[in-house]
């Protein structure tokens, strides 16, 4: 079991405070789980703690009791964050108009020895780690105890934009071991500091907290490329985040709109423009910081960004802590392309249209071929080969129908083939193909949710009645199941459609989980997605 020794000199921190809301946070007698006081003029004072938030006076704060605490601490700077000499303790304050501080965010700054073993073996590669995370979460503790390890055998140098990680004054906290650490006059000025390090002191790693500038990130790229490992946070939950953050996405290679040819783009089985990722990534792997006890790690982030973008994304791998302290590590095997692809296939398609989705069979030559019977039997898989038809849509609503539908990427694998009517009316030689060998085609008017939906329906026979659910036992099964893929790493599930009951059950299971629910289209369809917020 890994030992976790933390030294927080509270007594510090509540010297500065008032006596009498002092005597209020130690008759609370939580200090192990104390997170942050916070003092707003007018209003009383209260404590937060890991689990809860309590009062603790009757009394509203007056101007004399800040005054106390703002005498006592260092300068304020830019950020309006000061610390205390020799602690790693933060006090933040909030100012009205005129510049007047009338609120303050006293932090509760810990040393925590032993946080990093989870993922010792990713910081100890000499790979570049980002880590992600929600604010009060424990990255800079994490950085923290990384840059105290790194500095054992490697040259380190912190740079320390609000004094956060080796704590106030000109004399870096303990817990940062060996490491170097610089300080930042400004926190506009935090991208020159960063590289100044690298061109004076040549170090070996270069630890940095909230990256959340545009310039930040370019002296990120800037030092990744003069070969320094480069170990730093950033705000936000999951690479989903960072991708679609402007500032922040070119720490993982950014995104750009590319548009490509008619011929590649039937190659590829997408649209004409696409997203690609424009560069190579600044860090080479991400973690994201679920709980203090839980870490999703995306080991090879390019080929993360590159998944994410084409719509199969590969599922990070799970490393946990339990009870007992011994780190658990799921590797959770790749999704396969049937279960999401967000490519479109562009193929042709027969001519007449009378109804939404048409179906267009040619008797089989080959004895062995009974699409027929296939398609009667609606809880039997199959193949289907999309042709100009959004293959994440047809996989959607498959799962929304809870049919057994599997969409290939082979038109030799296929049972059945669905393109739209422009596709079919060109005559393209895999149409011409798949009615040589009999296969039963499927003509869309358009790439609509309503259409790949109807052609569902008609491949498998369906009826409003014919998706029962068993008992509610199976509801939550399914659910959990549902939860549990979201919190390993999918961005969302969509759970096949149910009745009122039933999705309210949905949306109570996903709530106890800490995810979010909502239920989407009409009766008898409507059906519930869970993904995280």
């Amino acid at each position: 079991m890994t030992q976790h020794r933390i030294t927080d000199d509270l007594e510090a921190l509540l010297d500065v405070l008032p006596p009498n809301i002092r005597h209020a946070v130690e008759k609370a007698n939580n200090s192990e789980r104390l997170l942050e006081i916070v003092i707003d003029l007018g209003r009383v004072p209260a404590a937060r703690f890991v689990e809860n938030e309590i009062t603790l006076l009757d009394k509203e704060i007056t101007r004399p009791e800040i005054d106390h605490i703002t005498e006592r601490i260092g300068t304020f700077d830019a950020d309006n964050r000061a610390g205390m000499e020799r602690t790693l303790h933060r006090i933040s304050a909030i100012r009205n108009r005129l510049g007047t501080i009338v609120g303050l965010t006293c932090r509760v700054g810990r040393a925590v020895y032993g946080t990093v073993d989870i993922i010792q073996d990713i910081i100890e590669s000499g790979k570049s780690v980002l880590i992600l995370g929600r604010p009060g979460v424990g990255k800079t503790t994490l950085l923290r105890e990384a840059a105290r390890i790194l500095a054992e055998n490697k040259r380190v140098v912190i740079v320390d934009t609000s004094n956060e990680i080796g704590g106030d004054g000109d004399v870096p906290h303990p817990a940062v071991g060996r490491a170097r650490r610089m300080q930042v006059s400004q926190p506009m000025m935090q991208h020159e500091v960063m590289i100044e390090a690298v061109e004076n002191h040549n170090p070996e790693v270069i630890v940095i907290d909230e990256i959340g500038r545009e310039l930040e990130a370019a002296a990120a790229r800037t030092i990744a490329e003069r070969g320094v490992q480069l170990i730093g946070t950033a705000h936000g939950q999951t690479l989903d985040n960072l991708l679609l953050n402007p500032t922040l996405s070119d720490l993982i290679g950014g995104i750009e709109a590319v548009t490509l040819s008619d011929e590649e783009a039937r190659r590829r089985g997408t649209q004409k423009t696409v997203l690609e990722r424009r560069s190579p990534p600044t860090f080479d792997v991400v973690i994201e910081i679920q709980t203090r006890d839980r870490f999703a790690v995306h080991l090879d982030i390019s080929a993360s960004v590159d998944s994410l973008l084409r719509g199969v994304p590969v599922p990070p791998e799970v490393r946990t802590r339990d009870a007992e302290g011994k780190i658990v590590i799921e590797k959770t095997a790749p999704a396969s392309k049937s279960k999401m692809d967000a490519k479109e296939v562009k193929a042709p398609r027969r001519g007449r249209q009378p109804a939404d989705a048409e179906r267009v069979e040619v008797q089989s030559p080959s004895p062995k071929q009974t699409p027929a019977a296939i398609l009667t039997s609606p809880l039997q898989a199959v193949r289907v080969f999309a042709y100009g038809v959004a293959r994440n849509r047809l996989m959607q609503a498959a799962k929304r129908l809870g049919v057994p539908a599997v969409i290939v990427t082979d038109v030799d694998e296929a049972d059945a083939l669905v393109t739209l009517r422009t596709y079919y009316r060109n005559r393209e030689q895999t149409v011409i193909d798949a009615e040589q060998r009999g296969m039963p085609i499927y003509v869309l008017r358009a790439n609509t949710v309503a259409q790949v939906e109807q052609f569902l329906g008609d491949l498998y026979n369906l009826t409003e009645q014919q998706h029962p659910r068993d008992s509610m036992d199976g509801v939550r099964e399914e659910t959990q199941q549902a939860i549990s893929a979201v919190l390993n790493g999918e961005r969302w599930v969509d759970l096949p459609p149910g009745t009122s009951l039933v999705r309210r059950l949905q949306h109570e299971l996903a709530r106890n989980a800490e995810l979010v629910s909502h239920s989407y289209g009409k009766e008898p369809r409507r059906h519930v997605r869970i993904f995280r917020e």
